[in-house]
């Protein structure tokens, strides 16, 4: 849908300024599944969902108008893109994989490091990236936007207000990024008491899931909070190859830079959460990823380094990468070769049928 097109639909409908009841949105869920934290000066409303998703996809927010939110999230990609390592303006490598934003809204951070709190934060920091979308400023940004008419007749319908400013397209574009959840799977209706909606195969991985492989230790399952993640992050060593952290962690912890900015130098992005908190536990540690719809993500891990769910199951049975910070938890697991190849199975059983946005239907 074009910037036109949607406009002649604000038009039609009831702006949620105006009318904040009349268009507003419930995310479908579950019974029993515990609704994310919107901000409560961030109501989802119909309108501003459809301005959202228009920016999610426009290359225009980008500096020569060649990349969009969907360069990286693709939906054919289950909102990642396929690649090791994210590829911004002017074919520039950025530092770290591109993870999905499917069911982005429930985690507790954003990004790999944990360094952005909410979708709002976390939208920001793409715009004025030099090696994602490129605008010099959020200002540049701004200015740009507010130069296309359509955007500013949008504007106005859903905040009551011509004035555009980068808070205002940043909520419009998390209120696009939360409706995209996906419950919907093989593994929700063997849950659910269909016994034979995976196979024999994928629910002997969840019962080495849950023990034996000891995956769920991090990526925890609940009823309330199904996405296989735990929200915290552990370092298992893939960020340790050939790299002097205590030097790079001295340099980050003295330099007084901001987050993002040390997130983007390739060397200090491997400290991971260290960046956020200064900690020594957390150097080399990132986030632990939910697995829903996991087949469709690859390449794996913060550096995209594991190309296929076999491999990163053969990086877990291993042990991970030895080093002084690994995390308490991670050792060899002993899995046989049957064994793995149920795990992987297991995994799969997590797609959903019927994916946002994307087309892909999974048989």
């Amino acid at each position: 849908m074009h910037v036109a097109a949607f406009c002649v639909f604000y038009l039609l409908q009831p702006s949620a300024f105006s009318d904040p009841k009349g268009d507003s949105y419930h995310l479908p869920l579950p019974s029993g599944v515990l609704e994310p934290i919107i901000p409560e000066d961030n109501p989802l409303t119909m309108e501003k969902i459809a301005l959202g998703k228009e920016l999610f996809f426009d290359k225009r927010l980008s500096a020569d108008d060649t990349v969009s939110c969907a360069t990286c999230h693709d939906p054919e990609k289950g909102f990642a893109d396929g690649k090791a390592i994210a590829v911004g303006i002017k074919e520039r490598k950025g530092t770290r994989n591109s993870p999905t934003v499917l069911n982005a809204a429930f985690f507790d951070t954003q990004f790999w490091d944990g360094r952005a709190m909410t979708l709002e934060e976390q939208a920001k920091q793409p715009i004025i990236n030099p090696k994602e979308m490129g605008m010099p400023s959020h200002d540049a940004l701004v200015e740009k936007i507010s130069g296309i008419p359509e955007y500013k007749t949008a504007f106005q319908a859903v905040f009551g207000t011509e004035k555009i400013t980068i808070d205002l397209i940043v909520m419009a574009i998390a209120s696009f990024e939360r409706t995209l959840i996906t419950f919907n799977t093989p593994f929700d209706r063997f849950i659910a008491g269909k016994g034979d909606a995976i196979s024999a195969s994928a629910q002997r991985g969840w019962k080495l899931f849950q023990g034996k492989a000891r995956c769920v230790t991090c990526h925890e399952f609940n009823v309330s909070y199904p996405f296989f993640t735990n929200n915290k992050f552990h370092n298992v060593g893939v960020a340790m190859k050939g790299k002097d952290f205590e030097s790079l962690a001295r340099k980050a912890a003295g330099s007084g830079a901001d987050p993002s900015a040390l997130a983007q130098e390739e060397a200090s992005s491997e400290l991971g959460h260290y960046l956020v908190t200064k900690e020594p536990k957390d150097i080399g540690a990132f986030k632990t990823s939910g697995l829903r719809n996991i087949a469709l993500t690859a390449p794996y891990m913060h550096d995209g380094s594991e190309l296929t769910l076999e491999s990163v199951v053969e990086f877990y049975d291993k042990g991970g990468i030895p080093n002084p910070n690994l995390d308490g938890g991670i050792r060899p697991l002993n899995l046989t070769e049957d064994e793995k190849k149920d795990l992987v199975e297991f995994m799969k059983s997590l797609t959903s049928d019927d994916l946002p946005e994307s087309g892909i239907t999974v048989k």
